[in-house]
């Protein structure tokens, strides 16, 4: 994983003494709230219902034991006892106070983490596959390229201040784990029909109040062309972006109103003046930011292990986690484990300061070190031996992380909602805990199959909600909380935007109205389909009719 060069320390720790010079000033009120709103942001620091919150940069996802315990510690010294993993791979804190922000961000430093660029109109935390250097189905380790346009993208003069906010994503398989065609740019490393690597370059798409699909820009663009033909791409929306209206701002709106081809034609007449050597990255560099994601010292092992598939007959609890939470690894005798952070009483993607230090003690001892934070809110342990699942699960369960709900329906996405966040409009949380509590029994869960909930607590889209197999708008109408229900959508490969039912729901109506839903599919399903593939074959009639007839 990538290690921190001397300019990286001395640029963390320069922005660390900066903001604290600033922070005083604000405290002294020498700086006003208005003055001091673009400082904080800069730094990761919101301002949020009742309190600050600080969200920190976990790149591309990937972090070690020794930053994990850094995390608890900070999670018990500056705030109350526990983090957040957002859905942008990162980890939040929701109640530091203000004069402790710069030496928590001197602590971060101290394990080469930092909070920039996780807030403001720039381009945000590159994100990736959680699986990356492990999954079975990619071309290769992604990370690398998150890596070079982490450090591409980082204060770039051009791109400091963008008509809005700017979201990359990058994966290196057919399989889309990171939600690729919901972000501004989203990165496939693919082969074409000469064997090279290259990439698929979408563009234009994004969440929030006006939800799109991200389009196709480049079929195929050579391993070299890559940041040249990216920045040619952030030229154009630099140039053009509205910066009038905010909602107007982002480039799938510029996309959308030119049209796709229209938009490929300024890139490709902006990248026909760039002199493309002055910004391609040369072999070396590439290889030398490559070898920062060696993989670890893998044994050779067998591709199964006796001790693991016995394990599996006698304890039901096991076979279940490990069908759910374990998947295939590229190398043999070796499995990915998802940790869920979604146990039925929780709040989606919390998790103590004890646990993280359990999950940074289980990393070290059975993961070469290395975790990852999901999209999904959850971690991963991305390289665990099958002889150690059964010991790894033990030890889970003995800290409530054996929840074995991945990719099920209490396996739910969840912004923070009007508990925490200024801009709700609605609960969240709440929402989630009762469907989990009335979808809880393991057996319902592992009938219904794969199910992605997912929970908004305003138009701004945080919970993914207009991506999920089942997507829950929270409003307030006339003072009153209410709920819409969107079906259909999909944040995979097969990308689609869920379509809206009707009226909203009140919270206690919602439950029953989600239950009526799943028993339509389960009565309606063929053979093996999921609840969007028959969404997608009977179509919205029958849902909107149980939905709304019986109400």
């Amino acid at each position: 994983m990538y290690r921190y060069d001397e300019f990286d320390h001395e640029f963390v720790r320069a922005r660390t003494r900066q903001f604290r010079g600033q922070v005083e000033r604000r405290l002294k009120g020498t700086l006003t709230e208005d003055q001091f709103k673009p400082l904080r942001l800069m730094n990761g620091l919101y301002l949020q219902l009742h309190a600050y919150m600080l969200r920190v940069a976990i790149p591309y996802g990937t972090f070690n034991a020794t930053q994990m315990r850094q995390l608890a510690m900070i999670a018990d010294k500056y705030d109350r006892g526990y983090g957040h993993i957002t859905t942008r791979q990162n980890i939040q804190f929701n109640w530091p106070e203000l004069v402790d922000v710069p030496d928590i961000l001197d602590d971060l430093a101290d394990v080469e983490m930092h909070a920039i660029q996780t807030s403001g109109n720039c381009i945000r935390n590159v994100t990736s596959d959680p699986w990356a250097g492990a999954a079975a189905d990619e071309l290769e380790d992604p990370r690398a390229t998150a890596e070079l346009l982490r450090q591409w993208s980082s204060l770039h003069p051009e791109f400091t201040y963008l008509p809005r906010k700017f979201k990359i994503a990058v994966i290196a398989s057919q399989k889309d784990r990171a939600v690729l065609k919901a972000h501004d740019i989203g990165i496939q490393i693919i082969k074409n029909d000469l064997d090279q690597i290259g990439y698929k370059i979408f563009v234009g798409g994004g969440l929030g109040r006006t939800p799109i699909i991200g389009k196709e820009l480049v079929e195929f663009l050579p391993r070299i062309e890559l940041l040249p033909y990216l920045e040619a791409t952030m030229r154009v929306y630099n140039r053009y972006g509205r910066r009038d209206n905010k909602y107007k701002a982002r480039i799938k709106i510029l996309v959308t109103e030119m049209g796709i081809d229209a938009f490929k034609a300024e890139v490709d007449d902006e990248y026909s003046y760039l002199s493309p050597s002055d910004i391609a990255v040369s072999k070396d560099e590439i290889a030398r930011i490559t070898s920062y994601f060696a993989p670890p010292a893998f044994e050779n092992l067998a591709s199964s292990d006796a001790d693991y598939e016995r394990a599996r007959r006698k304890n039901i609890d096991f076979a279940r986690w490990a069908q759910n939470n374990v998947a295939r690894h590229k190398v043999d005798g070796y499995a990915i484990v998802n940790i869920s952070l979604k146990p039925i009483d929780g709040a989606p993607g919390d998790i103590t300061s004890a646990q993280m230090r359990v999950v940074a003690d289980l990393a070290e001892k059975y993961s070469f070190g290395e975790i990852r934070a999901t999209h999904e809110q959850n971690l991963v342990l991305p390289y665990v031996k099958k002889s150690d699942l059964f010991a790894l699960y033990m030890s889970l369960q003995d800290n409530a992380l054996q929840a074995d709900n991945i990719g099920l329906i209490t396996d739910i996405i969840c912004c923070p909602g009007m508990d925490y966040c200024a801009l709700a409009t609605a609960r969240s949380i709440p929402v989630s805990q009762a469907i989990a509590e009335r979808f809880s029994d393991p057996v319902r869960q592992q009938t219904i199959g794969e199910m992605k909930i997912k929970i908004s607590g305003c138009i701004n889209a945080c919970g993914h909600h207009h991506v999920g197999h089942i997507g829950i708008l929270g409003l307030e109408k006339a003072g009153v909380e209410s709920y819409q229900i969107k079906l259909g959508g999909d944040g995979s490969e097969t990308a689609a935007i869920g379509d809206v039912t009707g009226k909203g729901f009140s919270q206690d109506e919602l439950i029953d109205a989600i239950e009526r839903v799943v028993d339509l599919y389960l009565n309606n399903r063929n053979d093996n389909e999921r609840f969007v593939d028959t969404y997608r074959r009977i179509g919205m009639g029958p849902f909107k009719e149980v939905l709304y007839d019986a109400a």
